[in-house]
């Protein structure tokens, strides 16, 4: 499985290109929580697993049992996430006045921002770990191959081609007008709009593909030989969904210094 330096380094170098682009909305105090969460969050049950081993007894049942709640990408964020958002944010404040780490605005993290952050790092560990883990036979990722078609050379069936070329349309089709030069929308309405043409989309691909593996039988190939259903979900909840809790973590873009952090 990965150990501390892929977690560390991709959580971290993540969380300085968020820094960058977001001109330090996205903050060290952001990047440092975040990347804490996606290596040592999950893996807490591990290490009270061993501590417990040292002592034995009740102490390792505990730890295992801590375990087996913790290292999910849910029972984390239900079981530690409150908790972790007060103390992060009472350490956030800390490292603030006592100047040992900076942020543009100038306020330490709320509750809210760190339980996002708790959040956004759960998921991105289990990015890793579903990937990289047990030889590449975890559950995860076992489920994302199904979703392909390995028995022999697919067929290429005419709806399918005629429902992917008409998706694969739309969704550049529908960039082009609303990105289109004479729009009076803003950028960022332009953007939001967008996204939610790439999920309705991304909904309705994974609708005809769900459709094809598990509805109709015998199980047709949903778009070939490849794995669409499966890496369209993964990537959804471990690689866009971290990302858009990180965005939704950033500081505001006139942060009043006088807000008790909540």
């Amino acid at each position: 499985m990965p150990g501390p330096g892929p977690h560390l380094m991709y959580a971290m170098g993540s969380g300085l290109c968020l820094t960058s682009i977001s001109n330090g909305r996205f903050s060290p105090h952001h990047t440092l929580f975040y990347t804490i969460n996606a290596f040592f969050g999950p893996d807490v049950g591990s290490f009270t697993e061993w501590l417990g081993s040292l002592f034995g007894g009740s102490a390792h049942a505990f730890g295992s049992a801590l375990e087996d709640l913790t290292h999910h990408p849910l029972f984390y964020i239900l079981l530690l996430g409150l908790p972790l958002s007060f103390l992060y944010s009472r350490i956030s404040s800390y490292l603030l006045h006592t100047q040992l780490l900076d942020s543009l605005s100038r306020v330490p993290l709320t509750r809210m921002q760190c339980f996002l952050l708790i959040s956004a790092g759960s998921f991105t560990h289990f990015f890793l770990d579903h990937l990289f883990e047990e030889n590449g036979k975890t559950t995860t990722y076992t489920w994302i191959l199904s979703t392909g078609w390995w028995q022999s050379r697919a067929p290429v069936n005419p709806d399918a081609v005629v429902v992917v070329v008409f998706l694969c349309a739309c969704l550049i089709g529908g960039f082009f007008y609303l990105n289109r030069a004479n729009a009076s929308n803003s950028i960022k309405k332009k953007s939001y709009q967008s996204m939610l043409l790439v999920m309705s989309i991304a909904c309705l691909y994974c609708f005809w593909c769900a459709i094809q593996i598990y509805w109709i039988s015998p199980r047709r190939p949903a778009v070939g030989e490849e794995a669409d259903l499966g890496v369209l979900v993964f990537l959804a909840i471990y690689f866009f969904l971290p990302y858009g809790l990180c965005i939704m973590s950033m500081s505001p873009k006139d942060h009043d210094p006088n807000l008790i952090p909540l």
